[in-house]
């Protein structure tokens, strides 16, 4: 590179906001321009995917290579088993990997990259399904693709129009349109995502159930007969700020809280520590089984615009309690 002069060097610096905004425009540019090229053969692609009974391979080289592994790992991620191979390792025994009931995802901006090249023969010898990405539809990769995506962008966001950059994006961007499709097709859900996210926070809240994180020690159970003066003392004694009210068979009857606790109060001045907590007690409250995840149980907080729920078991028992502290992950 050449030496630049003080002055040269700071107006160039002026400047980099407004290359950093050419460089997205072009981008921008080039993602919006992938709309018009899409066609039956994207719908082709998601179904032998979708049909597909062994492991999907992406594979490419050098820039193609690395977006390549992302968008393996995209789609390994949202159910749809994928890894990369470079195809320089497939010549070294990789290639014992491979199956017929095997896809591969072949990425090459020219569609002429020799390394790929050498690597096609070998997958139509085992009759592997090839869906080709490339920016040119009249290359080779194309021509031997049993499906072809093209991925072809104007001009590249570097200034000297070589270094990948909007046609790299392009690709990346192609292989998330596959994956999301995918995910539509598969009706993926949430769940589904955190079964392959577990060491994430959302995973954790998806997984992470009733069973899990609820009180089930020393649980403040009262009876229907118990007057509020007891109950007050065992309510505070357990430290969960609510009273369970058993039938004589140990089932749910009811539901105490610190509100019903100061309403009573209010109605009941003169009489209050005498008053029955079958009197006060809030029936039917919200319960969840020991299944149900965090997620679903902060959504009943939301919408009920309470702290605590019970969780029962079959027989209708109280076995827990989750508050909002506990489903704090």
């Amino acid at each position: 590179m050449n030496d630049l002069s003080q002055e040269a060097l700071r107006q160039r610096l002026a400047r980099c906001r407004e290359y950093a905004e050419g460089c997205i425009r072009d981008e921008s540019d080039a993602l919006l321009g992938l709309i018009p090229q899409l066609d039956g053969n994207f719908e082709k692609a998601v179904e032998i995917i979708y049909n597909c009974h062994g492991k999907l391979i992406v594979t490419g080289v050098g820039k193609s290579g690395h977006i390549g592994a992302k968008i393996a790992a995209t789609l390994s991620s949202t159910g749809t088993p994928a890894f990369f191979m470079n195809p320089l390792d497939a010549y070294h025994g990789d290639l014992g990997v491979i199956t017929k009931d095997d896809v591969v995802i072949a990425i090459s901006y020219s569609g002429n990259t020799d390394e790929l090249l050498r690597f096609i023969p070998i997958l139509l010898k085992e009759k592997v399904p090839i869906i080709g990405m490339s920016g040119d539809p009249t290359s080779l990769l194309a021509r031997y693709s049993k499906v072809f995506l093209s991925a072809r962008v104007e001009r590249e966001a570097c200034p000297l129009n070589l270094a990948p950059t909007s046609s790299t994006t392009a690709a990346l961007a192609l292989g998330d349109a596959l994956a999301v499709a995918l995910m539509k097709v598969r009706d993926f859900k949430p769940r589904d995502f955190a079964q392959f996210h577990p060491g994430g926070s959302l995973g954790r809240r998806l997984l992470t159930t009733a069973s899990d994180v609820m009180h089930k020690d020393n649980l403040p159970f009262i009876s229907k007969d118990m007057q509020l003066g007891d109950a007050i003392i065992l309510i505070s004694d357990r430290k969960l700020g609510l009273g369970i009210v058993q039938n004589d068979d140990g089932t749910l009857a009811g539901l105490i809280t610190d509100g019903d606790i100061r309403r009573a109060m209010q109605k009941n001045r003169d009489r209050f520590f005498e008053t029955r907590a079958s009197e006060i007690m809030t029936v039917n409250p919200r319960c969840v089984k020991t299944s149900t995840s965090i997620t679903e149980i902060e959504k009943i907080f939301a919408q009920h615009l309470i702290h605590s729920v019970l969780v029962t078991d079959s027989a209708g028992k109280v076995v827990g309690v989750v508050d909002q502290f506990g489903c704090m992950l």
